[in-house]
């Protein structure tokens, strides 16, 4: 199969990240994105578009985290926005609301069909939330001494890339948690912190506009299984 990576800009920004979260089922972008920016999206990810916000912004990426079992929200999303994403999933995902004082989810969680690791501080009833939701055991721990890890990791289910700090002991932690194969790499021209400027499934990727051609190499070569 076919792994085409894009680059894109989002409202002039190289970190397409921050504002777009992808899976293998669907795409939720903000509203007034470019139509030919989300005909990309569906194009390369192979999946629906559906424009939302979170607590009023447009930052979906960093407030938002899941695989294709579930989705995790923050507690501050609004009633309506949580019944526009029940509406736009239907009975495909579960939605699961996390009470966290730290509202950035998305820098919370990295997860796909086989794991999750998470944000070091959380409790344990919110672990078993985030669990519970996604279908998947959940570990927590610090990447590069970074427990942000959901900035520093991108996964699917066919790889994953990492923090370039991150060690080998660190690595096989990963593989064996997420059950893929992990490398290390960087996004827009040498940013560590790999999920601001990557939206990957296992289909394609887009990238920032500022990603480089070894980037982009590195990238085909994890998320293809090569």
């Amino acid at each position: 199969m076919t792994f085409n990576v894009a680059k894109m800009q989002v409202f002039g920004n190289s970190n397409v990240g921050v504002y777009i979260f992808a899976n293998d089922k669907i795409a939720l972008v903000p509203p007034d994105m470019e139509q030919k920016d989300k005909q990309l999206i569906e194009d390369v990810l192979g999946v629906d578009v559906y424009e939302v916000t979170i607590m009023g912004t447009r930052l979906i990426g960093v407030l938002v985290a899941g695989n294709n079992n579930g989705l995790l929200v923050p507690s501050t999303i609004t009633e309506g926005e949580l019944q526009t994403l029940k509406e736009a999933l239907g009975n495909s995902m579960n939605i699961g609301v996390v009470p966290s004082s730290n509202n950035a989810i998305g820098n919370l969680v990295a997860a796909n069909s086989h794991g999750a690791l998470v944000y070091p501080g959380l409790d344990n009833s919110t672990t078993k939330l985030i669990s519970d939701v996604l279908g998947v055991e959940v570990a927590k721990r610090a990447i590069s001494g970074i427990s942000t890890v959901g900035a520093v990791i991108a996964v699917t289910d066919i790889g994953g890339l990492s923090h370039p700090d991150t060690g080998d002991d660190e690595l096989e932690f990963l593989k064996d948690l997420f059950k893929v194969p992990f490398k290390t790499g960087t996004i827009n021209f040498g940013v560590s912190f790999i999920k601001t400027g990557l939206v990957v499934n296992n289909r394609g990727a887009i990238v920032g506009a500022n990603t480089s051609g070894p980037e982009i190499a590195r990238i085909q070569m994890v998320f293809s299984g090569l």
